[in-house]
């Protein structure tokens, strides 16, 4: 019975993937469907409150082979090595930059998250 709701739990990931390149084909936007499917996917599962078992069984199969997944990745990077080469500082110049970005972008978004908890929890303990 479990190989039912594994091929369910497919099937609604399938489909998630699907609708996503349905939209991003018909909007024409320059995201890829599968990231859509995954926000399509998310809203369900807000929706629902929980994560189905099939659903559940189906993610953590993936996610156990996800390392092989990223073989043609390395694979891509080891075909065109050449052309990294050619350009390795402008893709470490690339690659420090957008992590200092990514890490200020973070920290101010702590601090506001924080702030904003902080007035939360001072109005709330004037009100009382």
């Amino acid at each position: 019975m479990w190989v039912g709701r594994m091929v369910a739990g497919f099937l609604v990931l399938l489909c998630c993937q699907f609708l996503g390149e349905l939209i991003v084909y018909g909007l024409d936007i320059p995201v890829p469907g599968a990231v859509v499917g995954m926000v399509l996917l998310l809203i369900g599962l807000m929706f629902r409150g929980e994560v189905a078992g099939g659903l559940r069984t189906s993610a953590e199969g993936l996610l156990s082979i996800l390392p092989m997944m990223l073989v043609p990745a390395g694979v891509g990077l080891m075909v065109h090595f050449e052309l990294i080469a050619a350009g390795w500082v402008a893709i470490l110049a690339a690659l420090v930059v957008s992590t200092f970005v990514t890490l200020l972008i973070v920290t101010l978004l702590l601090k506001w998250t924080h702030s904003s908890a902080d007035k939360s929890e001072a109005q709330e303990g004037l009100e009382k």
